[in-house]
């Protein structure tokens, strides 16, 4: 089998505070889940997407992980959102707001859900720069489950909205 296809990939941003370091943090704990391989990107800025006006750019990258035996979507769903809290997010409940950190999982091997809390694929990874220029750089020929075409091909088909590779990688 393809080790894409058993990989977790998880988006990571942040545009409040010190996001770099932030998100370093936030990967260091993810890499703690994976039973061996971590892979991660470069780290990106990115202009807010349907975000408050004024909002600050992001700091964007996505990890790649091989989750430890008995890490289901769920369990790893709940681990991110308790590690968002711990990293300082903090919800108002307004949609798309400046945040500390954000962590979305992308994706769970060939994994689907379509629950109240979970969906898997992420929905609109698929159509995100912020996403899929650095999974790109981790997996360009991973086929989102529910795609035909790979991360790559994906990426080519998006107007480009100004992603820009910053020469820090998302683990030191």
């Amino acid at each position: 089998m393809n080790v894409e296809h058993k990989m977790v990939y998880v988006a990571l941003g942040s545009n409040l505070g010190e996001s770099i370091v932030t998100l370093r943090l936030a990967a260091a704990k993810i890499a703690d889940w994976s039973h061996d391989t971590v892979v991660g990107s470069s780290l990106w800025e990115t202009e807010p997407l349907d975000c408050q006006p004024g909002s600050p750019s992001f700091i964007n990258a996505v990890i790649g992980l091989n989750p430890k035996q008995g890490i289901t979507p769920e369990s790893l769903l709940d681990e991110l959102l308790e590690l968002e809290l711990q990293l300082g997010r903090e919800r108002s409940g307004l949609v798309n707001e400046p945040r500390k950190i954000d962590l979305d999982l992308i994706s769970f091997g060939m994994e689907r859900r379509n629950t109240d809390s979970l969906i898997l694929p992420h929905p609109r990874a698929f159509e995100r720069q912020f996403v899929l220029s650095p999974l790109e750089e981790i997996a360009p020929n991973f086929i989102i489950p529910g795609q035909e075409k790979s991360v790559s091909h994906l990426l080519k088909a998006l107007p480009s909205v100004g992603a820009i590779r910053l020469d820090k990688l998302l683990f030191n």
